[in-house]
């Protein structure tokens, strides 16, 4: 086997494994994640050294796995606080052959609930939200600072000091490694699903750039659900969040054209949407009805409002008029300009541009909407169809002042041109 061949196996084991190698070392650790990471990128450092000419061992996990807790072993020894760590896992026993008692049962069980645990603990809200994010895609993502750096085309140094300063946060804050509990357990809930649709949004509408989209970031934030939805079956917002974001991903194709210029949804190929997604999300969506019993939260309800558009083969089956309800509903659980603009475009498509205008402009003098560049957007489309042009072209061309994507920049000009024209 070749050096390279060695490091892509390192580097795909790694993504997958790291996860649960990082959740177990936690717990030994009792919740010390930097020192966890630290163990797992010594077994990963282990792995590029040995693999190249030992080869791929049958079980690359449970090497990975069984390296680092020989790291562990010698770390806790050297470490002044050894005795600490032994008296907190319960284990007092003199070493052995350089291995604790039962260390690896100790360290085995219960290894998808550490996952769940070192999930809740990156998305404690003692972190600010892009230090949750980093830390997330680091730890239970398995990117390296350099790729997180370029999904959110940042500095690596930026992401780094986020990371370091995430770990110190949550050392000095105490933060258990456990899932909480009651009222805690919801807010702390709705923490980790903000964190994961952020990654997924990133990906799905890139916010600056070039590109109209980052594949991988939707990906990973999919995966990342898929892997909470395994841990907390009985959570209805989970299974909506997953439906959510795999009828979304669903169009991922046809959202862009030949040259990776952006294509609108009621201009898309709906042959090229994936079917298999549809159909995965649709029974999440379902899922998520039948713990909730009907009744929908903020994801289940984004997702119902996305189940719309995939179950209508042309744009014109679209049912916008449930679509405006539903963002009804949602306005109600989630109060949001931002929710209001989208329902506004709803009430245009179902009941005609000047009812759409209507709910847009009540919402147009808030504050949180004054640098949001899809506010002169879906102004332009309505002045447009208004036949008010010469508004329509003011409000494409503000704007395309406003957004710091390129792609979107030049298909907002686009419109204002073909306006003025």
């Amino acid at each position: 086997m070749t050096v390279a061949d060695a490091r892509r196996t390192v580097e795909t084991v790694w993504r997958i494994e790291s996860p649960r190698l990082i959740a177990g070392l936690a717990r030994m650790a009792r919740g010390d994640v930097g020192l966890a990471e630290e163990l797992a990128q010594d077994a990963l450092v282990a792995a590029l050294e040995q693999w190249p000419d030992a080869g791929v061992p049958r079980n690359p996990g449970a090497w990975l796995m069984t390296i680092a807790k020989r790291r562990a072993v010698d770390q806790f020894r050297r470490n002044e606080r050894y005795s600490e760590k032994l008296e907190e896992v319960g284990r007092d026993q003199r070493l052995g052959e350089g291995v604790l008692p039962d260390f690896d049962a100790a360290l085995d069980d219960h290894i998808e609930d550490d996952v769940l645990r070192l999930l809740f603990v990156a998305c404690h809200p003692v972190l600010n939200t892009q230090a949750r994010v980093a830390l997330t895609l680091r730890m239970l993502g398995g990117l390296t600072t350099d790729e997180i750096a370029r999904a959110f085309l940042v500095r690596e140094s930026t992401i780094a000091q986020r990371i370091v300063r995430a770990k110190k946060a949550l050392a000095a804050a105490k933060v258990p490694f456990e899932v909480p509990e009651g009222d805690e357990r919801v807010a702390r809930l709705s923490s980790v699903l903000e964190v994961i649709y952020l990654v997924f949004n990133e990906g799905y509408s890139a916010t600056r750039g070039d590109d109209w989209m980052r594949p991988a970031l939707c990906e990973e934030a999919m995966r990342l659900g898929r892997v909470l939805a395994g841990l907390m079956p009985g959570e209805s917002e989970v299974h909506g969040l997953v439906a959510l974001m795999e009828l979304q991903a669903s169009r991922a194709k046809a959202r862009t054209g030949p040259n990776g210029e952006p294509v609108l949804l009621l201009d898309q190929d709906r042959t090229r949407w994936d079917r298999f997604l549809i159909q995965h999300g649709l029974a999440a969506l379902a899922l998520s009805e039948q713990i909730a019993e009907g009744a929908y939260g903020p994801y289940s309800a984004q997702a119902a409002i996305a189940a719309c558009h995939a179950r209508a083969r042309t744009a014109g089956e679209t049912d916008w008029a449930r679509i405006a309800a539903l963002y009804e509903g949602l306005g109600k659980l989630q109060p949001s300009p931002v929710i209001e603009l989208n329902r506004g475009v709803a009430v245009a498509m179902a009941y005609g541009p000047s009812a759409g205008l209507e709910v847009v402009d009540a919402v147009a003098a808030e504050p949180a909407l004054k640098d949001y560049h899809l506010l002169p957007s879906v102004r332009g489309d309505l002045l447009e169809k208004l036949g008010r042009l010469e508004e329509a072209e003011q409000e494409f061309r503000r704007a395309a002042e406003m957004t710091e994507n390129s792609r979107e920049r030049e298909l907002l000009l686009n419109r204002a041109k073909a306006v003025a024209g």
